[in-house]
């Protein structure tokens, strides 16, 4: 983009050096510009250029050059009065919008989600999910205008954050309708990743054509219990001191097994939503017999500090998963798959799982 040598007017405006994962970028960037009626304007292959003044989006250009006129921008003589020549300047901005389908972006859940689960475990749940979906700016002025001038985002963070909590949202109903509605355990929930996968692209096209989006595809690459199960449970006040510290006496049992396959936490959040077998069973109903005296509160504490010990003695494994990574780098999961999926941090993909190198969660705390 050329300016002229006032510096206020411009006469040329491109925006040749969009990159693949931004969504829009305005010009000038600080907004305001002015522009000669007669400028020209470049619009690249995978662009569209939308005017935009006042929250409003005025008109769009396709790829191409164009030359600017009250007749392919009509709405303009509103901002200008009357002409006194073809070279009326006028205050506005430009929005280049990238119109490339934008592939494997991450999504997942930072707040788990509370599951109905009768007759298994404590009766509930707490599930996590990660994934991925595709998405195409389909309408550039709609999206300019519900997007970008509604909610004042131009950064690609900013748009993708509420592209994820619309999907979230639909996520929160369809387990909710799989589960009451449709009857579905758990175990059975964590399996049906492919009609999650289906129903949530069914349930988000809507909302995201109403701002200029066409949603692709969507996947659902992980439901798994939380690991954080029984924590999280507990600071929703949905498990007594009795009940939490039995978990956390089988999460002792755990450590000292030392399973290489289960992340920190594992047990405690299947036994929060899927029961832990017999061992954990006999441990509740040994707890809930005992609620009014100090010794199962005693052991329940014994056995938390040797949780505690056994993590603490436990080293670091050289490879991870997700969830052991977040808890490394004490982030959330959601955290480290959009870390992965945004290629910052150096991930191996195994069938539907990933896993994480110590060094490179070191080398990425270094950079």
């Amino acid at each position: 983009m050329f300016k002229n040598p006032s510096g206020r007017i411009f006469d040329i405006i491109d925006y040749p050096s969009m990159g693949p994962n931004e969504i829009v970028r305005r010009l000038p960037e600080g907004g305001n510009g002015n522009f000669r009626i007669g400028s020209q304007v470049r619009v690249y292959e995978g662009q569209a250029a939308v005017f935009f003044r006042d929250g409003k989006a005025l008109d769009t250009f396709g790829p191409g050059q164009h030359t600017i006129t009250t007749a392919n921008v009509p709405v303009l003589i509103d901002f200008i009065g009357k002409l006194f020549n073809d070279r009326s300047p006028f205050a506005a901005d430009v929005v280049y919008v990238n119109t490339r389908e934008f592939p494997d972006m991450g999504w997942g859940t930072s707040q788990p989600i509370l599951v109905r689960n009768p007759g298994m475990g404590l009766g509930v749940a707490l599930l996590k999910a990660h994934g991925t979906y595709a998405f195409q700016v389909s309408n550039p002025q709609q999206f300019v205008s519900q997007v970008v001038g509604a909610a004042g985002a131009f950064k690609t963070e900013q748009i993708q954050s509420r592209f994820r909590s619309i999907l979230l949202s639909k996520l929160q109903d369809l387990i909710a309708e799989l589960a009451t509605k449709g009857g579905k355990s758990v175990p059975e929930l964590i399996a049906l990743t492919d009609e999650i996968s289906a129903g949530l692209l069914a349930k988000a096209q809507e909302d995201f054509k109403a701002v200029g989006i066409t949603l692709k595809q969507v996947y659902a690459q992980s439901i798994t219990p939380d690991e954080r199960g029984a924590e999280q449970l507990r600071a929703m006040g949905m498990l007594d001191m009795a009940t939490y510290t039995q978990l956390q006496a089988a999460d002792a049992m755990r450590d000292a097994a030392k399973n290489p396959s289960g992340g920190a936490g594992l047990t405690a959040g299947i036994g929060a939503g899927m029961g832990i077998g017999q061992v954990l069973g006999g441990a509740l109903q040994q707890g809930m017999m005992n609620t009014a005296g100090a010794a199962p509160v005693a052991t329940g504490a014994a056995a938390a500090g040797a949780a505690a010990g056994a993590a603490a003695a436990a080293p670091t494994p050289d490879v991870m998963s997700p969830a052991q990574a977040a808890t490394y780098l004490q982030v959330t999961e959601a955290d480290v798959m959009q870390m992965i999926t945004g290629g910052q941090l150096k991930a191996k993909q195994i069938g539907s799982q990933y896993r994480i190198s110590k060094s490179a969660l070191d080398d990425f705390l270094k950079s």
